[in-house]
């Protein structure tokens, strides 16, 4: 798992943030979104490098999702630190249920992608579970952005 544009804000501190700059927040979500597909892409690009020196074919299957999470750190003996809630659960199951060798998003996730300039086809209604049928897209990663960000990257 990777998380990108994790914020320390308490919940009366969240509510204030979401109040003053809805709009700015929804572009900064989408700035760490754009991140986490470059992480995947060259993650993608260094396991073919390791496949051709080692003789393998291991292949990767992601899944993205973007929204609010709880953090912390969690454990008296071994302390860790660790994130919760729908969005990572959402975006496990979009790993779960995806294909190797793509990325697998939500809807909402490819509007957020398109609008920084990623391509992204539909894959269709799948079963998830716990969400019951979901839109699910899969991003383009052969072709990387299409034109400059819509959104203000922050």
């Amino acid at each position: 798992m990777a998380a990108t544009g994790l914020n320390a804000t308490s919940g009366q501190d969240a509510q204030q943030v979401q109040q003053q700059a809805h709009c700015q927040d929804a572009e900064r979500s989408c700035s760490h979104l754009g991140t986490m597909v470059e992480f995947a892409v060259a993650l993608g690009s260094k396991l073919d490098v390791i496949n051709k020196h080692s003789f393998n074919n291991f292949r990767l299957r992601v899944g993205l999702n973007h929204g609010p999470v709880v953090a912390g750190v969690i454990g008296a003996q071994k302390p860790q630190y660790d994130i919760w809630g729908n969005t990572v659960n959402v975006a496990s199951r979009m790993e779960s249920t995806g294909v190797l060798g793509k990325i697998q998003v939500t809807e909402e996730t490819a509007q957020a992608l398109q609008s920084l300039g990623y391509t992204c086809c539909i894959r269709g209604i799948i079963k998830v579970k716990g969400k019951g049928q979901l839109r699910t897209y899969f991003l383009n990663t052969d072709l990387t952005r299409t034109g400059p960000p819509s959104a203000t990257l922050g």
